[in-house]
C-alpha cells in the first residue's frame, strides 16, 4: 500500500482560519520561520525581480497541524486549490493538461538549512496522457520519457515508500544493456521500457497502479514532504546540529524548468564563496542535460562552474552577477541552486551557505575588510565549535605515504579509522568505540546517521555540491568525492585502488584538504592559532568580559594553553600526577602505610615528583596564575583493580612458591578492601581525605611553596593559587585552610622568603553552594566544579546516566540538553546564582570561576557571563572557542537563559 494516507483535520474553533499559502510575491527574508529557508529565499529573489520560476509555499505552521493530527488543516487543500490556479495563470499551463501540461516540483524548506534531510519530488503532473502532450509541446520525446522515469523514480521512493534500490537496480541494467555509462545516453525505446518496468514496480509493491491524477499525485506530495520532517534522518540531523523539533518544515510547490532538454540546458549548485576555503570566487559545480538531483546526489560526477563561461557564456555572465547580488543583499555567504533550460537561466534557490570552519573565519575576517559587516557581526557568523575543527591534528606534510587515490577535496581535515561500506554498520562500530570512515559509491541523505558516527566520508562518485561533501562540510568533517579511480564492492565490503584491497574493517586514512585517499594510519600534526583565526579571537578579546583559563595537569598543556591564548591554569589536577608509573609505587606505599610515620615517610619520597611538576607548570605560565586542586579521588583508584588483584592472590597461593611476592599481594587486596566504598564518589575524598591525614596535605602544600621558592630565586614569577575540592560545611574549609597556612609559613621560615598564595574551594556539592556565604569566610576564591555540582544535583551518576537513559530523555523531550554537555540553567545555574550572590555579600571581591568541562561549552559559558562569573577554564584546545563564545555572549548582553 501507499506510504502515505490523506485526511484532513477540522477547525477546532470559530476564530478566522489562519493562512497556509502564500505566493512567492507575497512572501519575504522576513518571513524566514513561516515559510521556510527555502521559501522565503525565493520570495525575495521573487521580489527583486530574478528569474524565478514562479510558485507558492506552504508554511511550517501547515506542516505542525497535520504532524500533531495526522491530517491537512482545515481549509488547506482550498488554499492550494487557489494557488495553483494562479500559478496555471502565470505559466500558461495547467496541471493535468493532456495538450500544455504544467509540471510542477514539491520541495521542503526548514526555517534551519538541512540539506538532503528531507524530501523532494519533481516533475509532479506527469502521467500517461501529460507525457505526451509534453512531448508533443517541447517536439522532443526523449526528454519527455526521461522526466516520465524520474518521476515514477522519485515518487515511488519518496510517496509510495519503495526502496531507491529497485529502481537503481533496472537503470543500471538498461544502461548495461546500452552499453552506455550515462542515462543521458538511453534511447527513447529504452527510456520507454524503463517507465513500464518502473510502473510494474510499484504495482507490484503497492497493490496499486501508479497514480494518475495530478491533483492525487499532489496532495500525497504534500503529506509525504511534511512527513519527512519526522524521518529518520532528518531527527539524526537536527539533533546533531542542535536544531529544534518542533519547528517543521514549509513546502515549495514551484513551476517546473527542465535542465535535461539538451545540451543547452543544464543544473547546478554554487556559491557565492569557496565553501572549503572562503576564498572569493564563485565555486560550485553543474552538468548539462541534467536535473537538479544528479548534482546534488552525486549520481554523475559535475563539471567546475569556470567551465560554464566557456559552454554557456551568456547564462553564466548573468549567474555571476545575479550571485554577486545575492551576497550583497544578505550580506553572507549564499547556497544557489539553478537549472537552465534551453538557454535561459532560472533561479530555483538561495540560502545562507554551510561552510567548513576555516572558511567561516575568512569570510567572517574578510567580510569586516570589505566593509560588509561590523566587526560584532564577524564574531556571530563563526561557531565556536567550528573554532575547535580548526583545531585538529593535520596530515604532516614531511610524511611518508602511499597515495592509493585521489579525488575531490571536498571537505578538509584528516581522518584516520577502519573502512565501513553502510550507515548502520558505522554507527554500530562508533557505538563500540571503534573509529570508522564511511565509504559509499554516493552517499544519499538516509546515510546521515553514518556520517555523524564516521570520522569521514570517501565517495567514488559526486563532487564538491554532493550530499556527502555538503553534509561533511556542516559537520566538519573530512570528505573525498569523486574518487573515480576508486572500485568499490559495496557487497564484498572493501574497495580497491593502486592495487590494494581495503576490506571492511581496515584501517586507512584520507585528507580532506587534498583528496588525497593514503594506505594505514598517517603521522600528523598540531594545528595552531595563527592567520585569520588569529584575527577574528584578537577581535573577540577586544570584546569578552570573561578571563579564560584552561585545565592542564602536565608543562606541555600549559605551554599549549598559553599558545591558544589561556590567561591562566583553572584546575591543575595533582592526582594525575600521582598516576604516573615512576611515582605510582610510592603512593601506594603512602596507602598501605599503618604507621603516621611510615606514611610520611612515603609522602617525602613523592615530595621531589610534586615539586618538579609544579614548577614546569608554573614556569610554562611565566605569571599567569596557577590554580592547583589538592588531591581530590579517594585513595583506592591508586591501587590495583580488586577482582583482578584478587584472581592473582588466589593464584599466588596455589603456587608454593610465591613468598614475598604473595605476601604484598595479600597486604595490597586487604587495603584496597579497607578502602572499597558503596559510593566512592561520594565517599572519603577531597578534603575529607586531607581532613582524617593531613600530612598528604602538608605535602603537597609544601611542593608547592617549595617550587613557587625555586623559581623566585631563578627569577620566574610564579603565582600558584591552591583550591581545596569538595567541601560540604564552611568548617571544612576553615580547618584545611588552618593545615595549608601552617604549612606554608613553616616553607617560609625555611626558605626565608613571604608567600601571598590565595587559598578557595571548589563549590561542587549542593550544600557549598546553598552556604556560600559561610565558606566564602575562609575563601579567596570560588571555582564551580558543575561536573560534580551537575551530578549531586540531578542524583545521577554521569557515566551511568549517559550510557543508559540521558541520551532518551533528550530525545523524548524529557530535558532539553544533556545537562553534563550544556549548564542547566533552571537548577545547576540557580544554584551558582544563589552562590554568586551569597559569597560576594560575605567577601565582595571574591573571585569567581568555573572549572568542569562545562567551561568550554558556548551555551554554558553564556550563563556563566550572566551570573557574573569572572572566569571559565576548560581544555587547551578549547580555549579559542571559548574565547569567541565569551566575546558573543557578552554581545548577547549575557543572554542565557534567567538563572
Amino acid at each position: 500500500m501507499a506510504k502515505t494516507a490523506i485526511k484532513t483535520h477540522p477547525t477546532a474553533s470559530r476564530k478566522p482560519a489562519p493562512k497556509f499559502v502564500y505566493d512567492f510575491e507575497e512572501g519575504g527574508a522576513d518571513m524566514r520561520a513561516l515559510l521556510g529557508g527555502k521559501g522565503a529565499g525565493v520570495a525575495e529573489m521573487t521580489k527583486a525581480g530574478m528569474p524565478v520560476p514562479p510558485g507558492f509555499t506552504i508554511t511550517t505552521q501547515a506542516c505542525l497541524t497535520y504532524l500533531r493530527s495526522g491530517g491537512f488543516a482545515a481549509g488547506m487543500l482550498e488554499e492550494v486549490r487557489q494557488h495553483l490556479g494562479g500559478l496555471e495563470e502565470r505559466a500558461g499551463k495547467r496541471l493535468g493538461d493532456r495538450a500544455n501540461p504544467l509540471l510542477v516540483s514539491v520541495r521542503s524548506g526548514a526555517a534551519f538549512s538541512m540539506p538532503g534531510m528531507m524530501d523532494t519530488v519533481l516533475n509532479l503532473g506527469l502521467n500517461r496522457e501529460t507525457l505526451e502532450g509534453l512531448a508533443q509541446r517541447t517536439g522532443d520525446r526523449r526528454f519527455a520519457l526521461d522526466a516520465y522515469r524520474r518521476f515514477i523514480q522519485m515518487y515511488g521512493r519518496i510517496v509510495l515508500g519503495i526502496e531507491a534500490e529497485l529502481f537503481d537496480a533496472e537503470l543500471e541494467q538498461a544502461k548495461k544493456s546500452a552499453k552506455v555509462s550515462s542515462d543521458a545516453e538511453l534511447s527513447p525505446a529504452l527510456l520507454e521500457k524503463l517507465s513500464d518496468r518502473f510502473l510494474a514496480i510499484v504495482e507490484e509493491h503497492t497493490k496499486e497502479p501508479f497514480p494518475e491524477d495530478p491533483w492525487d499525485q499532489l496532495t500525497r506530495a504534500i503529506a509525504a514532504v511534511f512527513d519527512s520532517w519526522n524521518g529518520r534522518r532528518a531527527i539524526a540531523y537536527r539533533e546533531f546540529n542542535h536544531i529544534p523539533n518542533d519547528l517543521g518544515t514549509a513546502v515549495n510547490i514551484q513551476a517546473m524548468v527542465f535542465g535535461n532538454m539538451g545540451s543547452d540546458s543544464g543544473t547546478g549548485v554554487a556559491f557565492t564563496r569557496d565553501p572549503a576555503t572562503g576564498e572569493r570566487r564563485i565555486f560550485g559545480e553543474y552538468l548539462l542535460n541534467a536535473q537538479g538531483e544528479d548534482v546534488v546526489a552525486g549520481i554523475r560526477t559535475p563539471q567546475p562552474i569556470d567551465t560554464l563561461e566557456r559552454d554557456l557564456p551568456d547564462v553564466y555572465r548573468s549567474f555571476a552577477d545575479i550571485a554577486e547580488r545575492l551576497e550583497r543583499h544578505y550580506r553572507d555567504v549564499q547556497d544557489m541552486e539553478f537549472t537552465i533550460e534551453q538557454g535561459r537561466l532560472y533561479m530555483l534557490q538561495t540560502r545562507t551557505a554551510k561552510r567548513t570552519a576555516a572558511a567561516a573565519v575568512k569570510i567572517a575576517v574578510d567580510m569586516v575588510a570589505e566593509k560588509l559587516i561590523s566587526k560584532e557581526e564577524a564574531l556571530g557568523r563563526v561557531e565556536p565549535d567550528q573554532v575547535d575543527h580548526l583545531l585538529h591534528r593535520a596530515i604532516d606534510p614531511k610524511a611518508q605515504v602511499r597515495v592509493l587515490a585521489t579525488g575531490l577535496a571536498a571537505s578538509p581535515g584528516a581522518a584516520t579509522g577502519a573502512a565501513v561500506f553502510d550507515a548502520d554498520r558505522a554507527e554500530e562500530m562508533a557505538k563500540a568505540g571503534k573509529k570508522v570512515i564511511l565509504v559509499r559509491i554516493e552517499t544519499n541523505p538516509d546515510d546521515v546517521h553514518g556520517l555523524i558516527a564516521a570520522e569521514g566520508v570517501l565517495t567514488s562518485r559526486g563532487g564538491r555540491t554532493s550530499h556527502a561533501a555538503v553534509v561533511a562540510r556542516g559537520m566538519g568533517k573530512p570528505c573525498v568525492a569523486g574518487t573515480e579511480a576508486l572500485k568499490i564492492d559495496l557487497n564484498k565490503r572493501r574497495f580497491e585502488a593502486s592495487g590494494v584491497v581495503v576490506k571492511e574493517g581496515d584501517v586507512f586514512t584520507i585528507d580532506g584538504s587534498t583528496g588525497r585517499v593514503i594506505q594505514g594510519v598517517v603521522a600528523t600534526i598540531e594545528a595552531g592559532v595563527s592567520g585569520d583565526l588569529e584575527k577574528l579571537l584578537k577581535l573577540a578579546d577586544s570584546v569578552r568580559r570573561l578571563r579564560i583559563y584552561a585545565n592542564a595537569d602536565t608543562p606541555e598543556d600549559a605551554r599549549r594553553a598559553r599558545l591558544f591564548g589561556a590567561q591562566g591554569i583553572g584546575l591543575c589536577r595533582t592526582e594525575h600526577m600521582f598516576m604516573q608509573q615512576d611515582r605510582l609505587p610510592y603512593v601506594q606505599e603512602m596507602i598501605l602505610a599503618q604507621e603516621i610515620g611510615d606514611r610520611q615517610a612515603a609522602l617525602a619520597k613523592l615530595l621531589p615528583f610534586q615539586r618538579a611538576d609544579f614548577i614546569g607548570i608554573l614556569e610554562a605560565m611565566k605569571g599567569l596564575p596557577v590554580i592547583i586542586r589538592l588531591i581530590d579521588p579517594p585513595l583506592h583508584e591508586f591501587l590495583p583493580n580488586h577482582d583482578e588483584l584478587l584472581v592473582e592472590v588466589t593464584q599466588l597461593r596455589d603456587s608454593k612458591k610465591a613468598g614475598k611476592k604473595l605476601a604484598r599481594a595479600e597486604r595490597m587486596l586487604a587495603a584496597v578492601e579497607e578502602l572499597r566504598e558503596q559510593n566512592p564518589m561520594l565517599g572519603l575524598r577531597g578534603c575529607r581525605l586531607g581532613l582524617l591525614h593531613p600530612e598528604i596535605i602538608e605535602m603537597q602544600v609544601r611542593a608547592i611553596a617549595e617550587a613557587t621558592s625555586e623559581l623566585r630565586r631563578q627569577r620566574v614569577k610564579a603565582v600558584p593559587e591552591i583550591m581545596v575540592p569538595l567541601v560540604g560545611a564552611a568548617e571544612e574549609l576553615r580547618r584545611s585552610r588552618e593545615t595549608i597556612e601552617a604549612t606554608l609559613k613553616s616553607v617560609a621560615r625555611e626558605q626565608g622568603v613571604r608567600f601571598d598564595i590565595k587559598i578557595g574551594t571548589m563549590i561542587e556539592v549542593p550544600r557549598a553552594a546553598l552556604t556560600a556565604a559561610k565558606v566564602a569566610e575562609y575563601a579567596q576564591f570560588f571555582s564551580f566544579g558543575t561536573n560534580d555540582l551537575t551530578q549531586m544535583t540531578y542524583g545521577v551518576s554521569r557515566d551511568d546516566a549517559e550510557g543508559s537513559f540521558l541520551r532518551q530523555y533528550v530525545t523524548d523531550g524529557i530535558l532539553p540538553s544533556n545537562p553534563f554537555e550544556h549548564l542547566d540553567p533552571d537548577g545547576v545555574g540557580r544554584l551558582m546564582g544563589f552562590a554568586v550572590k551569597e559569597g560576594r555579600a560575605t567577601t565582595p571581591d571574591l573571585e569567581i570561576g568555573i572549572c568542569g568541562e562545562h567551561g568550554g561549552d558556548a551555551q554554558s559559558i553564556a550563563v556563566c557571563d550572566k551570573l557574573g562569573l569572572d572566569y571559565v577554564s576548560c581544555s587547551p584546545f578549547r580555549v579559542p572557542g571559548a574565547r569567541l563564545a565569551a566575546a558573543q555572549a557578552r554581545l548577547a548582553g549575557g543572554a542565557a537563559k534567567d538563572v
